[in-house]
Order: C-alpha cells, then structure tokens, then sequence
C-alpha cells in the first residue's frame, strides 16, 4: 500500500512521544505494523534526506510494539535521474539506527529520465520497469523466508 499521509505528521518532537499519539502518527505506526516489509523512495534535497522526510522516519523509530520498523525487512530505490547518494546514505544510518532489516538486493538507483515516463505518469521503459520488478521481487523473495540472507546488512 502506498502511504500518502507524510503532509499530515506533525513535526517529531519526542516529548510528543507518548500515547495518545497524534492520529497521523498512530496511523503511520499501524500501516508500518501491518506491512510486511517497507520501500522507500526519496530524492535528494539540498544534499540530503528532505526534512518532511527525516520527519517521518524520526517518528517510526519510537514505536516499540510487534511488527514496527525494529528488525523489518525494509529497501529503497530511486528513480531520479540525478541520484540520491547522500540521502541513502542518511537513509541508512537512520534505518541501521532503527535496527531495520536493509536487504541490499533489493536497494538500487534506477535512474528514469523524462522520457521513460508515460503519459500517465507511469514508468513506460521496459528494461526500468524489468529492474524495479526485480527489486520488489527480491524483497518479496526475503519476506517469504527464500531470499539470500547475504543479502540483508543490520
């Protein structure tokens, strides 16, 4: 499922930490809990992570319940044609921080340019689409317990 709801955190503040949360927080936490793994995509901004963006992570680490990002199969990608260097590796220390399960086959730069893109918006290039493809099904490959477990850094 695709979370659309990073516009609606408030900013982390972790004397804010506490229940009752504040229901975008809750309702993140819970789609976190309910996934098996998650997929994270960010581009790069001034250098780094985008602070709505760090946001949303700062508040996923917090959560201590069953299934939260503590030890979950998690990977990224990045379609910018531009790449993303320095916000993966924020990504990554954030993660490693969380104690997050990086599956490192299933995390890569795929760079699309303008036109690899449809005019619905969607990936129209075959050999992108045949990568991305690829990525999801070696993370899918690691949450049903038949994926390299080389391949999974903490």
């Amino acid at each position: 499922m695709l979370y659309e709801g990073m516009g609606g955190l408030p900013h982390f503040n972790p004397d804010d930490d506490r229940e009752p949360l504040p229901g975008a927080v809750a309702d993140l936490r819970s789609r976190i809990r309910a996934a098996d793994a998650v997929v994270f995509s960010t581009p790069e901004y001034a250098g780094a992570l985008p602070g709505s963006f760090k946001n949303l992570l700062d508040w996923t680490i917090g959560d201590n319940q069953p299934g939260s990002i503590y030890q979950k199969p998690v990977a990224w990608f990045n379609v910018s044609a531009h790449g993303a260097v320095n916000a993966h590796e924020s990504l990554r220390k954030v993660l490693g921080y969380a104690t997050a399960g990086i599956i490192e086959n299933a995390c890569a730069e795929v760079p699309v340019t303008h036109p690899m893109v449809g005019d619905d918006g969607l990936i129209a290039d075959e050999h992108v689409r045949a990568q991305l493809a690829e990525l999801l099904e070696n993370l899918a490959a690691h949450v049903r317990g038949i994926g390299d477990e080389t391949s999974r850094r903490p």
